[in-house]
């Protein structure tokens, strides 16, 4: 049986300039897809792409599942490069026989569209990144005059850049969170930790206690890495010559202060990647295993447009664009009805509790992926996303 299914697309052939035309199509079968897609019924013939506009925008008011769109692109072999679209593109709406309806291209002077708002993550990639050690990392050692902290316009001292050369630039970055995963012996859901770090990149004391392991038994701890948040950034002056053991470094950027303990790394040319294009995760994972682990500047709740860190990256099969649904845990409560009134929650064990639903608090999608950790923005929700919220296929029913 075939589904009506709306198609928002574009094409664009290499090598040829002017024309980038959006075309609309399809008829696609339903074993096509694990959900057939569906216009909302009030949708208008035509859209004409704005300013300010992004693809989940512009699906989410046409497509009842905007995260399946880039899929109907894919499912067309005339579609040679569905990445850009422009304010002024004019999107048919077309479907059923209308397959190849072409319309006429915006202006390219304004700048392409996006998934996301880029405005709301690109703070985030380029000030946050994930490594797995922070050992080896160069690190400030000492600033000029004897300073707690140092700005643009001073200079600090680094130990291990025996190799630097006047005029090699560096990010200065701060050791922030550490990650890890407790895998808990006979519960459903893994432990996710995240560990402020001191001045020297180590936890806390108060953070190594060991009530955890004492009240969840592990089976295993996984490591999942190093947060780290950029700083500012300085150029080599002067390197370790005549018995001096330190390179020193001119902070010539804006940012934030640099204090000592903090790290150094190259700098990049756009280490990030700016194609958010969003879709449904490449593989299932075990429930308990994608967790929220931190809510950028916030202690533990956030809302949409806030940044998410969460337990999972491209070994779990994550990249960018991947769109998860959010769920608060359902609680396990005492059957007061049938255990009674006096019944004492905490000396009620566990699988004597009524497990209650899990519920629903929004959609978000990863913009940026490590090997353990991505981040991800809450593009909507119901209510706050919170630390230790799951993490879902985009479409899960509970």
């Amino acid at each position: 049986m075939l589904e009506r299914v709306s198609n928002l697309m574009r094409s664009t052939a290499p090598g040829v300039r002017g024309w980038r035309v959006v075309l609309a199509a399809a008829l696609l079968t339903v074993a096509s897809y694990a959900a057939a897609l569906e216009l909302r019924g009030d949708h208008p013939e035509t859209y004409v792409v704005k300013r300010g506009d992004t693809l989940w925008d512009i699906a989410g008011r046409f497509l009842k599942k905007p995260w399946l769109w880039p899929e109907i692109w894919q499912a067309n072999p005339q579609i040679k490069n569905p990445h850009l679209i422009y304010p002024g593109d004019v999107i048919s709406l077309a479907y059923l026989d209308r397959v190849t309806a072409k319309v006429t291209p915006g202006e390219r002077k304004a700048s392409p569209i996006n998934a996301v708002p880029l405005a709301e993550v690109e703070p985030f990639l380029k000030d946050l990144r994930i490594v797995d050690s922070i050992d080896d990392l160069p690190y400030v050692v000492g600033i000029e005059d004897n300073r707690l902290r140092g700005a643009r316009g001073q200079v600090v001292y680094v130990r291990g850049l025996e190799s630097a050369v006047p005029g090699q630039r560096y990010l200065v970055v701060r050791p922030e969170k550490r990650y890890r995963m407790l895998e808990r012996a006979g519960l459903c859901c893994d432990l996710f930790q995240s560990q402020e770090l001191d001045a020297r990149g180590r936890p806390g004391l108060s953070q190594e206690s060991p009530w955890t392991a004492a009240v969840f038994p592990t089976k295993n701890t996984e490591f999942l890495g190093y947060e780290l948040m950029t700083q500012t950034a300085g150029t080599v002056t002067r390197t370790e010559v005549a018995g001096i053991q330190a390179t020193t470094l001119l902070l010539d950027a804006e940012g934030r202060d640099v204090r000592v303990g903090d790290r150094l790394i190259p700098v990049q040319a756009q280490p990030y990647d700016l194609q958010f294009f969003p879709h449904p995760p490449k593989q299932q994972a075990d429930y308990g295993r994608l967790t929220v682990m931190a809510v950028a500047d916030a202690v533990h709740f956030g809302g949409t447009r806030d940044v998410i860190a969460i337990s999972g990256g491209a070994r779990q099969g994550i990249d960018n664009g991947t769109v998860f649904s959010i769920w608060r845990r359902g609680d396990s409560v005492v059957d007061r009805v049938r255990d009674g009134l006096d019944r004492d929650e905490s000396l009620t064990p566990h699988e004597s509790k009524v497990r209650l639903p899990d519920e629903f608090a929004g959609h978000a999608m990863v913009f940026r992926t490590f090997d353990n950790v991505s981040y991800a923005l809450v593009m909507s929700s119901v209510k706050p996303t919170a630390v230790g919220y799951e993490l879902k296929h985009p479409d899960a029913a509970y």
